[in-house]
């Protein structure tokens, strides 16, 4: 019987490890069909789903960049024609985000570039139909790339990039802080950080000897507050600039930064904890915030790292940051670096991708959606610490340009991906419109 007891026992342990977790099988959905133009928006709201109506609502850029919505019924399977919303005065930047505010009312900001912020209400709750009301926010004047965030509470918090020249013609055209507005009463009334804190940034720097004060946010990340931690969002960036011999727009980028914000206490922290306060300066950016040093230089014409970034969390809270940067060559050289509780710890994992989306996918892993430069598809990967392995191929008819999780996705509807247009000019609005889940 005692030789037998090992054998015996081997079904008994089959039973208790945990079942191997197998790829996912992915369906595409094509919403519409060339109309999609280029655009620069970050993958953060492009979509959202709305439980109370069963509904999930996606928005875009279309010709002339202009904001088109549409929805899908997960009840019926249909998707509503594209609604046209708002006008993008012809340019990639004023692209739509979106949010659902406890009211239930669909909010879309747009930062017009260098401009102002202008906020689209849909007049009913949980529906995108009817006229919408337009409203410019003040108190987000001189602002582009607008990334809001809703709160477990509904507090509502809209980040974006100041252009301070646009205000003050003295400021240097490399001086571009980050700043946010915050609203309490589903978009009603707004108050921006300058008025919250009395601060003249949230982060960002100024009089850098490289003329290295722009901020360019890769991606936010909202965590709810669980035991022991408070909520956070999440951010990771690089800078921009004209370098130490030339104040100039968006020549040069340089480095890789983390931060969290909480947005109760308005108070910034780093990776460690550290408590920043209501304003980060470059002095400490550089001291406490700094995930990577990369070279300033322009490898092959191209500005690195890219502008995008992606930012995620463990179990634990720890933080880890995914960004590309160019080689020389001009391919793009992907890597991912998590914290450790005391340091950064980096890892090249791949090339030639450009990192698009993250979403949680179990068991503390990442699922990472990639592109390749103008080839078709969207390839999954999937990110465990610094481990990195292939997963999948969600096979799309075109090339893709921006991937964004919808925020609370429902499968069938997980991601959007907003297909690449043939041209860089918003005149041209070729690209599909596609959402991606697994099946139901």
């Amino acid at each position: 019987m005692r030789r037998l007891l090992p054998i015996l026992l081997i079904p008994a342990l089959l039973a208790l490890a945990p079942p191997a977790q197998a790829d996912p099988v992915f369906s595409v959905m094509t919403p519409a069909e060339t109309v999609a133009s280029r655009t620069d928006r970050r993958p953060l709201a492009g979509g959202v789903h709305d439980p109370a109506a069963g509904v999930t609502f996606i928005s875009w850029s279309g010709v002339n960049a202009d904001t088109y919505v549409q929805a899908y019924d997960h009840a019926s399977g249909g998707w509503t024609p594209p609604k046209l919303v708002a006008g993008g005065e012809a340019d990639p930047h004023n692209y739509p985000t979106m949010v659902l505010a406890d009211d239930g009312h669909l909010l879309i900001f747009r930062g017009m570039h260098n401009s102002r912020t202008v906020l689209s209400r849909a007049p009913g709750a949980h529906s995108l139909e009817g006229d919408w009301t337009h409203t410019e926010l003040p108190e987000g004047d001189a602002a582009s790339y607008p990334m809001p965030v809703k709160t477990a509470r509904g507090t509502l918090v809209l980040f974006y990039r100041e252009t301070t020249r646009e205000l003050d013609p003295g400021a240097p055209t490399d001086f571009r802080p980050m700043k946010y507005l915050i609203s309490r009463d589903n978009g009603r009334t707004w108050k921006n950080s300058v008025q919250l804190t009395g601060k003249e940034f949230a982060f960002g720097s100024k009089g850098r000897a490289d003329h290295m004060d722009e901020v360019y946010v890769g991606q936010m990340r909202y965590e709810p507050g669980s035991l022991g931690r408070p909520e956070r969002v999440h951010i990771v960036y690089t800078l921009a600039g004209g370098g130490p011999d030339q104040h100039l727009h968006d020549y040069y980028h340089r480095n890789i930064y983390y931060a969290w914000f909480n947005p109760a206490s308005l108070r910034f922290h780093a990776a460690d904890g550290r408590d920043l306060g209501t304003q980060v300066d470059d002095a400490e950016q550089e001291q406490y915030l700094k995930v990577a040093d990369t070279p300033l230089e322009r490898p092959a014409g191209l500005k690195s790292p890219d502008y995008i970034q992606q930012v995620g969390f463990g179990a634990d809270g720890k933080p880890f940051v995914l960004w590309f940067q160019f080689g020389r060559t001009g391919d793009p050289l992907d890597h991912v670096a998590r914290w450790t509780g005391s340091a950064w710890e980096t890892r090249q994992v791949a090339n030639g991708l450009r990192t698009r989306e993250i979403e949680p996918a179990g068991r503390g892993s990442w699922r990472v959606y990639a592109t390749r430069d103008g080839k078709p598809d969207i390839e999954t990967y999937l990110l465990s610490g610094l481990d990195w392995r292939p997963e999948a191929v969600i096979p799309t008819p075109k090339p893709v340009q921006r991937v964004e999780v919808i925020t609370n996705f429902r499968d069938p509807a997980r991601i959007l991906a907003t297909g690449a247009s043939s041209a860089r000019e918003v005149s041209v609005a070729d690209g599909d419109i596609y959402v991606v889940g697994t099946p139901n």
